[in-house]
């Protein structure tokens, strides 16, 4: 079993595939396995990487970093494979993961980057409330309740037991492992430096390929809230998975798969992404 011995810790990850790297971020409820419908679909074009993050799956927290460290872990482990060149699926939780390799990578090595049911740290004043009225929304229940539609969980038994099996495998986390968005401060920049700018701000500036994907009864990233972000970012593409919860790399890995697929091979073509 692949371990990369990374950023003081050994993350889990593996390799599936040829072609241009593609790393996909997987979100709370999962780790490696969440994407068994988009290796052999994506393998068929692309060099496939998935891991777990630290705290999931394989990978153990062992010095204790947590969620902060979750950008220096892929960063750490495209050096350890040796990958130049990639882009980048994330989901939920994952956008994290993918933002921080998008703008604080010093190899810059990030062609396109895909945020489905998630912000990716995108946010002004009015992203913000909206993101704080959909939480009231949800109440006190835990976001696994709202993991998929209703629905989804009626007429794919089947599947839904599979995905909560996959949660299942990770280990037990503290119960503020992952504070929700602006409890935990990013650290100040250098003495001297200038101010950061907002994640959008950097986007715009990076000119990066970017896809903002939503279920369309995504209760915990609502389609409204990530259409707000697709507006700070005008260069971006929106798409909304209909009949979609929250995890619609899972509930409609069809849908998801070719509009993922139809992106990544459009931004590669462009004379920009080379």
């Amino acid at each position: 079993m692949p371990w990369a011995p990374v950023n003081g810790i050994d993350i889990y990850y593996e390799v599936h595939g040829s072609g241009p790297a593609v790393l996909f971020a997987h979100g709370q409820g999962g780790n490696h396995l969440s994407w068994w419908q988009q290796v052999p679909f994506f393998s068929q074009h692309y060099t496939c990487i998935t891991f777990d993050h630290r705290a999931f799956g394989f990978s153990a927290d062992s010095d204790g970093s947590g969620r902060a460290s979750f950008g220096a872990d892929v960063i750490a482990l495209l050096d350890h494979l040796g990958v130049e060149d990639v882009r980048v699926v994330a989901h939920s939780m994952g956008g994290r993961a993918a933002i921080a390799l998008a703008l604080r990578d010093p190899k810059a090595r990030c062609r396109a980057l895909v945020l489905a049911g998630t912000t990716g740290a995108v946010a002004d004043g009015a992203v913000r409330a909206r993101r704080e009225e959909a939480a009231a929304a949800r109440g006190e229940r835990g976001l696994g309740a709202f993991s998929v539609h209703p629905s989804f969980r009626e007429q794919h038994p089947h599947l839904y037991f599979l995905l909560r099996q996959i949660s299942r495998l990770n280990p037990s986390r503290p119960r503020d492992f992952l504070h929700p968005p602006g409890q935990v401060q990013p650290p100040p920049p250098p003495p001297g430096s200038p101010p950061r700018l907002p994640v959008h701000e950097r986007l715009n500036a990076a000119g990066l390929p970017v896809l903002f994907l939503v279920g369309e009864h995504d209760k915990i990233t609502p389609p409204d809230l990530i259409e707000m972000c697709h507006g700070l970012v005008p260069s971006s593409r929106y798409h909304v998975v209909r009949g979609s919860g929250h995890s619609a790399y899972w509930e409609k890995a069809a849908e998801f798969n070719d509009v993922v697929l139809r992106f990544l091979q459009e931004t590669d073509a462009s004379p920009v992404a080379k």
